[in-house]
């Protein structure tokens, strides 16, 4: 299991911060995503933990989608929270006819009136969540549990602040996340992980059943950004805070000649057919039910269940 430093994460997210959203178009590709999904449900809820929420990219999706809701935008970054800030300001009066509105907005004796503050951003880790037990209804998170190396940690923390049948909505990435990168670093220095590894979505779902949450759905996506070198994708990645956070990582300084070498090997899986440097991520989507799991799972709750086999089934369909 890899060993994540959450101080490293912190200070490169906060150092990304102002860069972040210019470089986040997956990112907010995803986000919207969740926000489909969620057109899906049927859930009301009342309070709302965005966790994760960097600059507020899902944030905002959720704000339109449950105006009413109480919600909480949770990061470890407070300089990623003080960019999202902005998003969190929404018209109090939104039926209202649009040159009123602004009207509104203009005036300095009602622009606070004209305005309200639909989020509330939270600095803290989501392995310690300042939440009471069973205080929440929905929890989304948009590409985040990537940075945490104990999932059953993080998710016993979500479910304990759930309440009874609330949601959980997610998106991570994948083990085939930056696939390129890292062959091109095994390449040439293959005594270090240069990339971060990324857990496979069955893996996920068992470390949801084990943590107390129920009926887990899972499913992925492949997404591949293109760009002309690859520099292309070092840079995309360092300015939305992506770095290697393994406690176990090289800390000397990278040689020239090396890292050289290493955009070489990239440069020799140029697509032919577009004639760019691809860089791939699987994004996994997953959903689960603070509920105890009744189908899946050796504890599996079986009061009620009845085992048949297949040819006793097959001749009580005929009687």
């Amino acid at each position: 299991m890899q060993s994540f430093s959450r101080q490293h994460i912190q200070q490169h997210f906060n150092h990304a911060a102002p860069s972040y959203d210019d470089a986040a178009i997956l990112q907010k590709t995803v986000a919207e995503r969740i926000d489909e999904r969620l057109e899906l449900t049927t859930v009301e809820p009342k309070t709302i933990l965005d966790l994760g929420a960097g600059t507020g990219l899902l944030t905002e999706q959720v704000i339109q989608r449950y105006p009413n809701a109480q919600l909480f935008a949770v990061d470890l970054s407070p300089s990623m929270l003080k960019m999202a800030t902005p998003r969190f300001t929404t018209p109090r009066w939104p039926a209202l006819n649009t040159k009123v509105n602004q009207f509104l907005q203009n005036c300095k004796l009602t622009k606070a009136l004209a305005t309200r503050t639909a989020a509330t951003a939270i600095n803290a880790d989501v392995y310690q969540l300042p939440f009471a037990d069973n205080s929440v209804d929905l929890i989304v998170s948009n590409l985040m549990l990537q940075w945490c190396d104990d999932l059953d940690s993080v998710f016993a923390e979500f479910r304990r602040v759930l309440r009874s049948e609330g949601l959980l909505m997610f998106t991570t990435f994948g083990p085939d996340t930056l696939k390129e990168l890292r062959q091109a670093w095994q390449k040439v220095d293959a005594n270090y992980e240069h990339v971060n590894n990324f857990i496979d979505m069955h893996d996920i779902g068992d470390a949801l059943i084990r943590n107390g949450f129920g009926q887990p759905v899972m499913d992925m996506e492949i997404f591949t950004l293109t760009y002309d070198k690859p520099m292309g994708v070092l840079k995309d990645l360092k300015a939305i805070g992506a770095t290697n956070a393994n406690k176990q990582r090289n800390n000397g300084l990278m040689g020239k000649q090396r890292f050289t070498s290493m955009l070489n090997a990239y440069e020799e899986l140029r697509n032919p057919n577009d004639h760019k440097i691809p860089a791939t991520y699987e994004v996994v989507h997953g959903h689960a039910w603070a509920a105890q799991e009744v189908i899946k799972g050796p504890n599996r709750d079986k009061s009620g269940h009845i085992e048949i086999s297949l040819d006793e089934f097959s001749k009580q369909l005929k009687s």
